[in-house]
């Protein structure tokens, strides 16, 4: 039943109950994205184990969440327990191995695996937008506050950066609102606000450095087998909208420094997206049109997403579209939703005429999902009702011990597990604050000796640090008042400040501004 370039998933079944033949999914259509729903109980987490070992075995790496703790065993040999032998059997399995798989564990707090963090920069407005459930007009002061960090070379990594960008911008908002657009100091401190709650969430935790590098979770052993990182996220559910803007941030990280490969014989990288309904709920517009272009384009850098859930319904039509791929587990169907869904499942299907697919998804029992995979020339197979093979790692969790030992093992132990707090904008303002006191506090004492103060009419001034207004004139002596006075300073004229300005702007756009991409992530 193992075919080269073949995944296989299980056996399907006739209706008499009689077996009708092995169901694959082809290594050449990995990366054409896939769906597995079902409800709670019907074994979508073993499903997505058999599609994990499945790809790992071919060389292809996994990266997939791990929501109940269940996931990590499968990096621990399996045992031949009867449940497993039981369904071996059914479907001719034989031989049937147990073996384990090359595991990397991640975890954003750093408690059941390495640390993963990115920065502020490497974010990006949208998604930051996104996680603090920012309103229009926060999301467009966000905006300002990232333009005016990459263009004036302000490294935004950590809370505290952000935090030091928008207090300079409220403190100088009339005169930064002339050329960057309207910032609302209401809106600033609105946003201090969310960051604050952020912070008490744990996400401080996960900004910062050093930051993931989608390298490593990329890794093939030299025995050819594709490492599968397991992200621990029984505690990040605890705060939902993070889960799904970490995960929706990696697939924009992979989107963006993939190159572009076509259609491999196997996929670069599969991308489990587990509670998927996390990651659409209550999304605006704009995010969930960038989402359903992110998930067409990066097929064709040979990455393969698929999202796992227990309702089809929880999916936009849009990015349904795009998953070739189905494994349909039983579903419910007591509400009007739940029929709805159940209808919708049944037509995402091509209908098999040896049976009613609507009636046989709440008919499925535990570990038996309909399953229709891209065959052929990338078409859709037609659905079977098909029992699922077992895996061939454990079932079930590992101990602490365990655990502990896989991450000491680890290719990637040491790079991520200690902080670095590298000189940022919350350094570089708090420098240059201390920096124009002090210039303020040396022409007041020189104003006080009597002595002209020092000017410098043509330098580039930054608002908001002392160093932007002209100094006051100095009190005339008596029958002096009338008679013109030299001075250091002289008024720009008009055309001197346009060339002042197009020079610092090609300035930036070529030396510091930095680019982004669709989800408004640095492009590296």
């Amino acid at each position: 039943m193992l075919q080269p370039g073949m995944l296989y998933l299980g056996t399907s079944r006739k209706p008499d109950d009689t077996l009708n033949k092995p169901e694959y999914l082809t290594l050449k259509y990995g990366n054409r994205h896939g769906l597995v729903t079902g409800a709670t109980g019907t074994g979508k987490t073993v499903t997505l184990q058999v599609l994990a070992e499945g790809f790992a075995a071919a060389g292809v790496p996994v990266f997939c969440a791990d929501i109940k703790g269940d996931l990590s065993g499968i990096a621990a040999r399996g045992e031949p327990k009867d449940f497993l032998l039981k369904r071996a059997a059914e479907i001719g399995l034989d031989p049937y191995d147990f073996t384990q798989f090359p595991v990397i564990f991640w975890d954003l707090y750093g408690e059941k695996g390495h640390r993963v963090r990115t920065t502020m920069s490497e974010m990006g407005p949208l998604l930051l937008s996104r996680l603090m459930n920012a309103t229009d007009a926060q999301e467009g002061v966000l905006n300002i506050a990232f333009k005016i960090a990459d263009e004036g070379g302000l490294p935004l990594l950590d809370l505290k950066d952000l935090r030091a960008l928008l207090t300079y911008m409220s403190e100088n908002a009339s005169a930064l609102s002339a050329t960057v657009g309207l910032i609302s100091k209401a809106s600033v401190g609105s946003i201090q606000r969310e960051l604050l709650i952020l912070e008490q969430q744990g996400a401080e935790q996960f900004f910062g450095e050093p930051a993931l590098k989608v390298t490593d979770i990329m890794r093939v052993t030299p025995e050819g087998r594709g490492t599968i990182s397991v992200l621990a996220a029984d505690k990040l559910m605890m705060n939902p909208r993070l889960y799904g803007t970490f995960l929706l941030w990696l697939l924009s990280e992979l989107f963006e420094e993939l190159p572009e490969v076509g259609d491999p014989d196997k996929p670069r990288l599969v991308f489990f997206f587990d509670e998927a309904h996390l990651l659409f709920k209550d999304a605006p517009k704009v995010l969930l049109e960038r989402i359903e272009q992110v998930v067409r384009l990066i097929r064709s850098k040979g990455v393969g997403v698929y999202f796992v859930t227990q309702n089809p319904l929880d999916v936009p039509e849009t990015v349904l579209a795009q998953l070739g791929n189905r494994v349909q587990h039983a579903l419910r169907a007591y509400t009007p939703r739940e029929q709805k869904a159940v209808k919708t499942a049944a037509d995402t299907f091509r209908p098999n005429p040896a049976f009613d697919c609507a009636a046989v998804i709440t008919q499925l029992s535990t570990g038996e999902a309909l399953v229709s995979t891209l065959e052929g020339k990338g078409s859709p197979a037609m659905v079977e009702r098909t029992l699922v093979r077992p895996p061939s790692a454990r079932v079930g969790p590992l101990t602490d011990a365990e655990r502990a030992q896989v991450m000491a093992q680890s290719p990637v132990a040491g790079l991520y597990d200690r902080d670095i707090d590298r000189e940022s904008a919350y350094e570089i303002l708090a420098a240059r604050a201390a920096k124009a006191a002090q210039a303020d506090a040396a022409r007041e004492a020189e104003t006080s000796d009597g002595q002209e103060p020092a000017t410098g009419g043509s330098r580039w001034t930054l608002p908001g640090f002392g160093d932007d207004a002209a100094p006051a004139p100095k009190p005339t002596r008596a029958g002096t008042a009338d008679r013109p006075r030299a001075t250091g300073y002289q008024r720009e004229t008009v055309v001197e400040a346009a060339m002042k300005t197009v020079a610092r702007t090609v300035a930036s756009s070529l030396g510091r501004a930095l680019v982004r991409g669709i989800l408004g992530s640095l492009k590296r």
